[in-house]
């Protein structure tokens, strides 16, 4: 027995010697890795042993947990962005590592928003663009988007009144998605979706990622169809520092019509045979009349931050006043941003608070005054011998332009605050969770008050509604509450990142509104409604005199989603979110969107590396994902009641009810089908890199009205889900490092989307609607019609109008007939129009480049539209020499090589054709920036930066309606100018070249 136990004790002796080493040496070790300047935490850094291929990569927190082999003696630490660093190995158990940013950084920042998080830009499997702050455009704006416009290929942005300070832009990614919802993006401002656009200061801004693939907006459900943008606001780290951005504005007016002078109308349109005009006398550019000389500007913004990467600060304040190129508009506002994080000294909790209000006061332009500049008779002078002359008889609007900008008030008070918090709880070292509380509210008070003493007013004797105000308020409350989970796992070359969530969120909207006539004293403007006669109580009086109206709606979502990469090279994202909204039908609250997908790092591979040179990076990638629309009036699946007018019983009126909308229990969100694939690249020691992109999205159950028969209904129609759209496109996204080296540097970014629309259909087996539908209706005079049909089979923004024939040796304009004749205009029918033309850019491109030489930076961006055509408004109502009698033309109509000059006959002349069509294809030098940067070695200053910026330089296009900029290219009826909610007219905002010279300072 005791032989049996002396040979047991030795043979467990042995294996303990030789397995206690190995143990010893097979440890493990935790570590962190973080930027050296900032002390942020760096996500997905690779951490792999020298000489082998085991290793490991941070997660969200920058961690990380590495097995150490027997043999391994040093660590390599690696991420995008981010000089590589080796580590020896010692025998400490937990390690931090300081990277610091590469100076041969091209795409500036390496994580990636991807809603609900962040990955580093190697694991990123969807379409998503990322624009850090330093990419942005210098250019004054009233929306921070527009600093954007041209950066992203596939992310159109048109604003048809870039002078105008109140003016807003539409936004559109990979074309148009809806006839009836919205066709904006979905705004995520910190992690918070619903964001407030309108309460951001462009200098705040820390980066913003456009999401583009349905995966990646699918985790945002019924309002991720139209694309998602997630925009990020800066944080303090590091040093304590203040910062000053002030800069100044001039915008002057360009490519204005040009009209003929007073005495070139007198010699064309008045001393001529048969003229119905007349000379007042007079010597007016009413153009020059009713703009600025030079509209200016300001904004001052100052930033302080500092803190460490448990304990930081930013706060910020801005102002800004701007003037509108034309009399009226003007805008004042006042904003603020606190974003204050502590971390527990043990890491077991982050808090965060972010706080952002914004005041702003508006004078609101009236477009429809340069309506009336390029219309009127220059011969009229703007003042009598007594005030403001009184225009009569004239065409078109019979207004003064100059009165109306100086007398008629049209105004706005604007109140925004944003607020969130969040509490992040690190639950286990690589299990956390987050809770996010947000309310994003919106106040408008818009004003408005004509007064008495108006010519039009006057001269007409009038005796009721001699002035007119008004008061509208709006609220907006929207608030979100959002808990999310987020687990870390990683098994050898097995990486997991698991994230679970809870979304709810409530929208309230109230409005009331107070009008009336005839106010005593004209003083008073909107501030004593009450004393106003007119809605005072008579018989038919008073059914405007107040309105209101308040709605609500509310959304919940269950969430989640998984990333896992194996080796860091083979990638999968699948996400699913469930979700159901108060604006559906009964039978159709809730439903799912599901996302998946992959991405194949190609470089990473054994077969790959060290075997071509020239090749740094490269990775496929596809996905696949179901996104909604819900962005419709709330209780259109309700059964609603409403005023029938009154009744009368014993003397007395009541008022009637009845049903004013059909109840559609089945009605529910417009569904995106999403397909992208994609390779991002990087090429020749990284200095060119890249992203191409295809896509095909189908949206299907399209909203809109549609007959029903009566009955059993109660209206004639019903809002629903029908009809199909496809889009599909190509997106190109290029940067190179043209020359790089210590003094001089010349970087190069291209960008290019082509898009392919078309409607599939307008009806399904229940609802049967017309194949088409006719839009973009122009205004009299004459009776011109709708000039674009919507069409199965077509794309959007086809012009359907006649077919020209040219212009016979008469001046007639010809078209031909159905049958193919060719017949004078005015002898064919709608019957003989065809589809001719379309309004929507097949191509749009930028061309950016960044000089800097030493301490000075130089940026020259060029953008434009390509493949599409435009109507020529102003020629079809102002370029011939036959245009409505008494009123103001172009130059170009008397110019005999001009070919509109040639249409003489007038009963041709407002007959809509393809010979009003003109290409709309153009290419601006959008802006241009120089800058001179010094670092300064003081107490009292660190850094000095002088900029100057110029934006709208110079446009190269063939088309002679102004600029093509300013048309239309998004939604229903691109290349018409108008819109939709306003009409189709002549009204306009002029094209103006902006000169900005601005100074920042860090102290």
């Amino acid at each position: 027995m005791l032989t049996k136990i002396l040979r047991l004790s030795s043979t467990l002796a042995l294996i303990f010697a030789l397995v206690l080493p190995a143990i010893a040496q097979n440890r493990v070790i935790d570590g962190k890795v973080i930027d050296a300047a900032t002390g942020t935490p760096i996500p997905g850094a690779t951490v792999r042993i020298a000489g082998g291929s085991t290793g490991t990569a941070t997660d969200g927190n920058g961690t990380f947990r590495l097995t150490l082999t027997a043999d391994a003696r040093q660590l390599i630490v690696s991420s995008l962005n981010y000089t590589t660093q080796t580590i020896p190995v010692t025998d400490q158990g937990a390690i931090t590592v300081k990277l610091s940013a590469s100076s041969q950084n091209l795409e500036g920042v390496e994580v990636v928003s991807v809603g609900y998080g962040t990955l580093s830009r190697k694991e990123v499997s969807s379409a998503i663009t990322h624009v850090s702050a330093k990419d942005l455009k210098t250019v004054a704006a009233n929306n921070p988007l527009m600093a954007l416009q041209g950066k992203v290929a596939g992310l159109t942005i048109s604003n048809t009144a870039t002078a105008d300070p109140n003016s807003m832009p539409d936004i559109q990614l990979r074309g148009v998605s809806s006839r009836s919802a919205g066709l904006g993006p979905l705004y995520v401002i910190n992690g918070v979706p619903g964001g407030n656009i309108d309460n951001i200061n462009q200098n705040d801004i820390e980066s913003i990622d456009v999401l583009k693939g349905g995966a990646a907006s699918a985790i945002y459900g019924t309002r991720g169809s139209n694309g998602v943008i997630i925009i990020t606001t800066k944080k303090g780290t590091g040093e304590s520092k203040l910062v000053y951005n002030g800069y100044f504005t001039m915008d002057k007016l360009t490519m204005a019509p040009d009209l003929l002078t007073a005495d070139e109308f007198r010699k064309y349109r008045v001393n001529v045979p048969q003229s119905q005009a007349t000379d007042f006398g007079g010597n007016t550019d009413w153009i020059k009349s009713v703009t600025r000389s030079v509209a200016y500007a300001q904004k001052h913004t100052v930033q302080i931050s500092g803190g460490t990467a448990k304990d930081n600060y930013f706060a910020s304040g801005d102002y800004r006043y701007a003037n509108g190129i034309d009399l009226r508009a003007n805008k004042k506002e006042y904003g603020a941003r606190v974003n204050l994080n502590h971390t527990s000294k043990s890491d077991v909790y982050t808090v965060s608070l972010n706080v952002a209000p914004r005041y702003m006061h508006t004078s609101n332009a009236d477009k429809g005054n340069f309506t009336n500049a390029i219309t009127l008779n220059p011969t009229i002078p703007v003042y009598d011998g007594v005030g403001y002359n009184f225009i009569n008889n004239q065409p078109f609007n019979a207004n003064n332009p100059v009165e109306r900008a100086k007398l008629i008030k049209s105004e706005a008070e604007i109140k925004e605050l944003d607020m969130s918090g969040s509490l992040k709880v690190n639950l286990l070292k690589n299990l956390y969770s987050t809770v996010t509380v947000s309310n994003i509210k919106s106040s408008y008070k818009n004003l408005n008050f004509s007064p008495s003493t108006l010519t039009t007013v006057v001269h007409s004797d009038l005796t009721t509604k001699t002035n007119e105000a008004s008061q509208e308020q709006i609220d907006n409350d929207q608030r979100n509450l959002e808990w999310t989970v987020n687990y870390a796992l990683d098994i050898k070359k097995n990486h997991f990142k698991v994230l679970g969530g809870y979304s709810y969120s409530y929208f309230n909207y109230q409005q009331f509104k107070a009008h009336n006539y005839d106010i005593p004293f004209d003083f008073y403007q909107w501030n004593n409604l009450g004393s106003g006669t007119y809605n005072g109580g008579g018989a038919g009086y008073g059914q405007d005199a107040v309105s209101s109206t308040q709605n609500d709606s509310k959304l919940a979502a269950f969430y989640g989603r998984i990333n896992y990469d194996f080796d860091n090279k083979y990638i999968l994202t699948a996400s699913l979110r469930h979700e159901g909204s108060s604006k559906f039908g009964l039978n159709s609250k809730w439903g799912n969107f599901p996302a998946v997908s992959v991405a194949w790092r190609i470089s990473d591979e054994g077969f790959m590396q060290n075997r071509i040179s020239w090749l740094n990076d490269l990775k496929l990638r596809a996905d696949y994902g179901i996104t909604g629309n819900q962005d419709f009036d709330s209780y259109k699946s309700l059964l609603l009641y409403g005023g029938y007018g009154y009744f009368t019983f014993n003397g007395v009126p009541y008022q009637v009810y009845g049903p004013s909308q059909n109840i559609n229990p089945l009605l529910g969100w417009e569904k995106a089908i999403n397909f992208n694939v994609g390779v991002d690249f990087e090429i020749f020691d990284s200095r060119i890199s890249g992203s191409v992109n295809y896509y095909v999205r189908t949206n299907k159950d399209l909203l809109g009205d549609y007959n029903v028969p009566l009955p059993p209904n109660a209206q004639a129609k019903t809002f629903t889900n029908v009809g199909t759209m496809k889009n599909s496109g190509l997106e190109i996204q290029l940067s190179a490092a043209v020359i790089r080296n210590r003094a001089f540097n010349y970087n190069v970014s291209f960008t290019t989307a082509y898009n392919s629309n078309k409607f599939v259909s307008f009806s399904n087996a229940l609802y049967q609607g017309a194949p088409f539908q006719d839009v973009a209706g122009l205004p009299s005079p004459g009776t011109p019609g709708e000039i674009q049909r919507l069409q199965e089979g077509h794309r959007i923004g086809d012009f359907y109008m006649l077919r020209s024939a040219g212009i016979d040796k008469d001046g007639s304009l010809l078209a031909y007939k159905k049958d193919g004749t060719i017949v004078p205009a005015n002898q064919t029918s709608r019957d003989d129009y065809q589809f001719v033309g379309n309004g929507l850019p097949k191509f749009t491109g930028s061309l950016g480049n960044q000089f800097t030489y030493k301490n000075w930076d130089l940026n020259i961006f060029l953008r434009g539209n390509f493949g599409y055509k435009l109507f020529n408004m102003r020629a079809f109502y102002l370029g011939t020499p036959v245009a409505q009698a008494g009123s103001n033309t172009l130059k170009s109509a008397y110019d005999p090589g001009n070919k509109y000059a040639k249409i003489t006959q007038a009963g041709t002349t407002l007959r809509p054709s393809d010979y009003y069509l003109e290409s709309g294809s153009f290419v601006k030098i959008d802006n241009i920036t120089l800058g001179y940067n010094l670092q300064i070695n003081s107490k009292y200053l660190q850094a000095l930066r002088i900029y100057a910026a110029v934006s709208n330089l110079h446009t190269f296009t063939s088309f002679t309606g102004g600029d093509p900029d300013l048309y239309p290219v998004n939604g229903l009826t691109p290349g018409v100018q108008g819109n939709i909610k306003d009409g189709y007219k002549l009204d306009f905002y002029p094209s103006t070249i902006q000169m900005l010279g601005g100074i920042q300072a860090t102290f």
